[in-house]
């Protein structure tokens, strides 16, 4: 397994994502020192499901910086999120946190989730 470093990041965040992260973290005083982290799980219609919390760093994380947003991936996901971007939409209609995914062979129409 290969452990990630600055220069090669797990997931990035674009910069419309990182500004609603840290608009988030400001509006949520109990997230202050907490970073991002973006993780998968067993479950979802397509089998794996995606989820971002804010959470404290732990020692065998893969860390990246974008547009001032740390950003966590324990070792588990990151074999499954690897070179995934997450991008932010503030649409009326489908908007929200997107992550594409270029390790998921199948994702199911809602993009919460996806196959492996």
């Amino acid at each position: 397994m290969s452990t990630a470093t600055e220069t090669q990041p797990v997931v990035t965040l674009t910069e419309r994502a990182a500004g609603r992260i840290r608009e988030m973290q400001t509006d949520d005083p109990a997230s202050a020192g907490k970073h991002l982290r973006v993780y998968i799980e067993r479950g979802g219609c397509s089998g794996m499901q995606y989820g971002m919390v804010f959470d404290e760093r732990r020692t065998d994380d893969a860390v990246g910086e974008f547009h001032g947003v740390l950003v966590l991936t324990d070792p588990f996901s990151a074999d499954y999120v690897r070179g995934a971007v997450v991008d932010f939409s503030d649409a009326l209609t489908g908007g929200g946190f997107k992550i594409s995914n270029p390790n998921a062979r199948q994702s199911c129409g809602c993009g919460k989730s996806f196959e492996a």
